[in-house]
Order: C-alpha cells, then structure tokens, then sequence
C-alpha cells in the first residue's frame, strides 16, 4: 500500500479558494504554518513506537501480580474477611485444606481401600502435612465413598501448581473406582486454572471479533487493519501501566478485572476509532489535504469522544467506593484502560490515517470537493418518521423499556460458589460426590476465632449452639484460638446460614469460613449497590451537563440508560435460569453491570446529542436538527454498539458463571441502547421538546430556522477553510 504524504490532495482534489497571492519566492502565512506541521505525525508516530517497546517489557507480567485467592474477592471490612486475615497468621496459616474422594457406585472393595491408603501415602510423602502424619479415612454409611481431609503445607507454591500433582499422584487406582480432589485448595486451583487462560482466550476472541466488525464496516481491504493494530496498543499499554499501578501503589488486580480489562479496551477504543473515522472521512470531502481534515475532525467529534471516555472513567473510578475487594479494585483498572484507549485513538490513529492519505480508505474514497447522498438511508426514514409522531414514539420506547425493567424484580436467587462454573470441575464434582455420600455434615467447617484467653467460654457456646453437629479446637497463635464448627445442615444451604447468624451471636466469637464468605459477600454488594449508583448517575450527569451546556438532556439521557439496564438484567435473568440453566445471578452481576452500562451506554447519547447540539450551533431548530443528526451518525453509532456488543459478548467464552453474566447483560444493554433507546426514544424526545431540550442553557431561548420536517444535512460545521 502506498504512504501517501499529508500534503496529497488524494483522488479527486480539484482545489476550492486559494492562499493569497504573495510575491514569488515568498511563502504565505498558511503554508508556513503547513510547513512547520507537516512533521507532526512523524513525531507522534516515533513516540507511541517508544512507549510500545517500553510497554512491551512488562505488559506480559501483569498475570504474575494478579491475586485470586478468596481474600482478593471478598468484602475489605467483612467479619469473615478479618477471620480469613488471622487465620493465614496462625501457625499452618500457608496450609492448603484438600479433600481426597474415593467412590465405587456398588461399593467399595478391599482392593479399592488399598488403593486409596497407598496414593494416600504418595501423597503425604511428596507434600509435607500440616498437624502431623496421614489423615485417617472417612467411609460413609453406604460404604461408597472414601473422604481423606488433608492440610497440606503450600509455602512456596500454589494451589495451581500443588493440586494438579496430587492429583496425578492418586490417579492410579482399580476400574470403576473414582477418585477426586476438591475441597477449598481443589476450588482454588481449579479457579487458578480458569483465570490462567482468560488472557489469552479473550484477546485472541476480542481481535477476531473486532477484525470481523470492521471489515464488514469499512468494506476495504486496508482501512480496518489501522484501528485494530491502535487498539492491540491500547491493550499493551493499558496492561503495563496497570501493573506498574500494582507496583506503584499496591492495587488489587484479580483475574476477572484482567479479563474485563482486554474487553473494555478492545470496545471502547474501536468504538472511537469508528466515530473518529467516520468524522475524518467527512472532513476529506471538504478539505483538500489529510492534515487539515484530521484536525477538523478532532476538532468536530473531539468534545464527543472526550465526553464519552470521561464518563466511562469517572463512572468505573466510583467503583472504589465499594467495600468489595474485586468491584474496588476493577474501578482503577477499568478506568486505565479507557485512558490509554483514549490516548491511543486521538494521537495514534490519527497520525497513521493522516500519512497513509485519503488512499486508505478505497475503494470508496471521499473524493475531494464530493457531497455523500444523504436522505435515502435507513436513519434517514426513521428520523422522517420518528419525527411525525415523537410523542407516540417516546410513550411506546417507555412502555417496553418499563416491561423489560419490571423483570428484574424476578432475579433467581444469589449464585453459590458450587454453581460458579459454567462446566463443572473436578473440584465442584467432588463436593458435591461428598454432599451426597455424608448429608449430615458441612463440606467445610464454619471458623470461628476467640482471643485465646476467653477461647474455652467461646468452644463451649458453640457447641451447644443449635445446628452445630460437632466441634474441635485448631490452632493457637498470637493470643487467638481457632474453633472449627461443623454445621449439620449442607454447605451454603439456608440451615447453615442460619446456624452462621446464631454463632455470631455468642460473645467474642468472629464467624468466617466459606459460607459465612458467600454470605458477607451478598451483604456488602448490596450496600455497594446503595453507595456506588448514585454515585455513579451524579458523575455520569454532571459530565454531561457539562457537554450539552443543559440540565434537561442529560437527566433524558441518564433515565434512558437506567431503564435499559434493568430491562437488560431483567431480561438476562430470564435467560441465565430457564436458558442457560444457572441456579443464581453472581452477587456482584448487577452493580457492575449497572457500572459499565451507565458508562457506556450513555456514550451513544452523548454521540447523537452532540451532533444536534453542533447543528443548533448554526441555528437549525431540534426539529430539524435531530432527525438529521440521527441520519448522520446513525451508521457509525450502529457500528459502535456491534463492536461494543460483540466485544463484551466475547466473555461467554469463559467457564466462570460471573464474567458469562456480566457479558451477556453488557451486550444486550449496548445493543438496546443503540437500536432503541438512541434511535428512537431519544431522538422523538428532542423532537418533541424541541429547543427545551437545552434548558436551562443559551439555545433554550435563541429563536431557531425550521420547525418541522427534515431536510438534508448540512457540510460539517469545519467545512470553511482552516488556517492550520
């Protein structure tokens, strides 16, 4: 492909108006300052290969410094938090609960005993115990299941690398008898395991989908090619900087805010790139030189895009307000991200696209001095219509919008963590091979912690605690005392939820363990939801307020994209339990979903709103104004919301039940948003309320031209000659 200079007129560049005449030998003022930017992009260029070979040398160690284990995902000041905490300073606090599982569906054999005691004393032997020597085996009351509950010492290794050699050690055994490694340490490898592969898998699936998008967007062999290398930047340098904040400052950064971390960036800077492009390519229709285009292009969609990414940013920073570790640490992550996507598609995109000349986009180049054919599309009889009969239209959006927001009052109930897998692991198989084979105890124990000088008050209240099957005193250290609880009801049923809550009752007992975990957890992302979205709508509209210099079109827009995600989690909640068949909604689904769509989705509005507010600018009535702004933009924001869509729906690939849920609600909202609530809702509303729409600002009260009908779009505002 041939690099075209910035000074090209390209295909078609017949010249309209002159620089003034001045004497030979002389250059005129315009062409010097034409002169002296012509290197421009040259130097923005040879910066951003700079970053990237300095981002290239830690980019890759963001997933060293990643932590997924139960603490990382759990509320900062929840009682079972501060119980995980102690426990890992008590003497074995590095150990590792494993559970070996043992069964033969007719029975076991003494073959199959022997079997179990020798991979049993493989085990022991490779990995040093916590407590003492082997553990003894608890068969069941059917005879068809073995259990050994081991402790095993993990200092200096992982679940991850530690559960996947025992397994390999206890996998010889005779036919028909099966064996399995569960327990909180097999739930953490497994977990480990899936975290392990979500980079990749979600940049490999991100770069295709988004390749696929914008080949069918642009219809050119070369121009998608420009945006998805600027966004694979985006991601390079979006992840080092992540971990040098890691470094730095010591933030949190698991596995599910990584993943979401590759989506965010891919979405939200190809949808950029899309409106930048689109801007650019109608500047070149009215400037001669691709330099002069591109800085009218930032100039006309600049204020869109700055607006768009900010309240992304803002609306993902108030993410730490949050009291859960895993939300609070997405926010800064998250908002990284769309900082480098920003950074990215406003300086490097625009260098590129500038000095591989109007060329780039063939074969349907914009021909210099050339006018698009406007008023037989698809937007344009949609706005045509909309605009008839706005009232209608808006009532109607409402209606369907509120149906869909209804259902969400029918959410299934909240998602044990046996449920988190989308395909069982081994792990889950053995948990739930132990529910079945001993119902008349907890998989796990409840922890309970006392100082040490009150710790036998505290074991005898527990004991007699009503649902406590049986208890044993653990491990001392640092003036606290262990007591481990084992609840005669099944692990995370309401029978041990509800022996959890009558053994925070007893004096100077702190309550922890899985269940209590699981528990905390609902309670605090309930009280993120209360803290966090308000926060987030204040930010978002302030924003947008801000932008549209109005009051009453930023609070249309921000209702508009609160019904489309309730409507939206409504409609997934329907679709995860009789669909898909998952037994609850993850805890943290609908405040992050809430997070991203607010952010997000708002941007199509402001996209839309923008453009009607240029076009107001020059005196067009909203009338007029908005019809032919949704006929501009309809395409390139329809664009958008596919990539974006697409991109987020890329998490379904994942085995974890949380991102496939966080994925799916983000993908319909976008879409919603885009092809109702944009298009049509609120498009009849800023008809319908015509120069209202600005109030309290200026162009509430300046007298506009045209009060009904459309009429064909106008040239970009910068279609008069730059003095660049």
């Amino acid at each position: 492909m041939e690099i075209l200079s910035q000074d090209e007129g390209g295909v078609g560049s017949a010249s309209v108006g002159h620089d003034p005449v001045v004497p030979p030998g002389r250059p005129g003022p315009r062409r010097r300052r034409r002169g002296r930017l012509w290197g421009v992009p040259w130097v923005v260029l040879g910066g951003w290969v700079l970053v990237v070979l300095v981002a290239g040398m830690f980019a890759a160690k963001l997933g060293d410094v990643q932590r997924n284990e139960a603490v990382d995902y759990l509320p900062a000041n929840a009682e079972s938090t501060q119980v995980a905490r102690i426990q890992g300073g008590l003497p074995g606090g590095d150990a590792m609960d494993v559970q070996i599982v043992y069964r033969r569906d007719g029975g076991l054999t003494p073959a199959d005993r022997e079997a179990a005691a020798a991979g049993i004393a493989d085990v022991v032997a490779r990995h040093p115990l916590v407590g003492g020597s082997g553990p003894a085996a608890q068969e069941s009351v059917d005879h068809t299941t073995l259990r050994y509950a081991l402790s095993v010492d993990r200092r200096g290794a992982e679940p991850d690398d530690i559960v996947p050699d025992i397994r390999t050690l206890v996998e010889r055994h005779p036919d028909g008898l099966s064996v399995r490694v569960g327990g909180p340490g097999g739930i953490t490898a497994d977990m480990q395991e899936v975290f392990a592969s979500i980079d990749g898998t979600l940049m490999l699936a991100s770069v295709l989908v988004v390749a696929v998008l914008l080949m069918l967007t642009y219809r050119s062999p070369y121009l998608w090619i420009v945006p998805l290398v600027c966004a694979g930047v985006a991601v390079a340098v979006a992840t080092a900087t992540v971990y040098g904040l890691v470094r730095a400052f010591g933030i949190t950064v698991t596995g599910q805010s990584s993943g979401v971390l590759t989506v965010l960036v891919f979405g939200a800077g190809t949808d950029y790139a899309l409106l930048l492009v689109a801007r650019y390519r109608e500047e070149l229709r009215v400037h001669e030189r691709p330099l002069e285009a591109m800085f009218a292009a930032l100039r006309g969609c600049g204020p869109a895009v700055l607006a768009s990414s900010g309240t992304v940013v803002v609306g993902l920073l108030c993410l730490t307000a949050a009291d859960l570790n895993s939300s609070r640490g997405m926010g800064p992550v998250g908002a990284v991200g769309v900082v480098c996507a920003l950074a990215v598609m406003t300086t490097l995109l625009p260098a590129i696209l500038v000095l591989l000349g109007r060329r780039v986009f063939w074969p349907f180049v914009p021909v210099f001095g050339s006018t698009p054919k406007l008023g037989r599309g698809a937007y344009a009889r949609i706005g045509t219509a909309v605009s008839r009969r706005p009232i209608a239209v808006l009532v109607a959006g409402v209606v369907l919008l509120g149906a869909g927001a209804l259902t969400a009052f029918g959410l299934p109930g909240a998602l044990r963590q046996s449920d988190g897998f989308t395909k069982k692991p081994e792990s889950i198989v053995a948990q739930e091979t132990l529910s079945a084979a001993f119902p008349e105890q907890s998989g796990a124990p409840i922890a309970v912690l006392a100082r040490s000088e009150r710790a036998a008050g505290v074991l005898a209240a527990v004991g007699s605690t009503a649902g406590v099957e049986h208890v044993r005193q653990g491990r001392t250290a640092d003036g606290w005392t262990e007591i481990l609880a084992f609840a005669k009801d099944r692990p995370e049923s309401a029978g041990e939820h509800a022996t959890i809550e009558r053994l925070r009752a007893v004096p100077d007992a702190r309550v922890g363990g899985p269940t209590a975990q699981q528990m905390d957890t609902a309670h605090t992302t309930a009280r993120d939801r209360r803290v966090v979205v308000p926060l987030v709508l204040l930010a978002v509209l302030l924003v947008l307020i801000v932008l549209l210099r109005s009051l009453v079109a930023p609070l249309i827009l921000v209702a508009a994209v609160g019904l489309v995600w309730a409507a939206s989690l409504g409609l997934g909640g329907l679709v995860f339990e009789h669909g898909f068949g998952y037994a609850g909604v993850d805890a943290q689904t609908p405040l992050l979903t809430f997070v991203f769509l607010v952010a997000l989705g708002v941007d199509y509005g402001i996209f839309l709103m923008h453009r009607v507010r240029e076009m107001a600018l020059r005196g067009d009535s909203v009338r007029i104004a908005a019809p032919a702004a949704l006929e501009t933009t309809g395409g390139v924001i329809a664009s958008a919301g596919f990539v974006l869509a697409a991109t987020f729906s890329v998490l379904a690939l994942l085995p974890l039940v949380s991102l496939v849920e966080l994925g799916f609600v983000v993908a319909v909202g976008v879409l919603i948003d885009t092809f109702l609530v944009r298009t049509f809702l609120v498009t009849a509303a800023s008809v319908a309320l015509d120069r209202w729409i600005w109030w309290p600002g200026p162009l509430s009260r300046r007298p506009a031209r045209g009060t009904t009908g459309t009429r064909p779009v106008q040239p970009p505002v910068s279609s008069r000659k730059m003095a660049v």
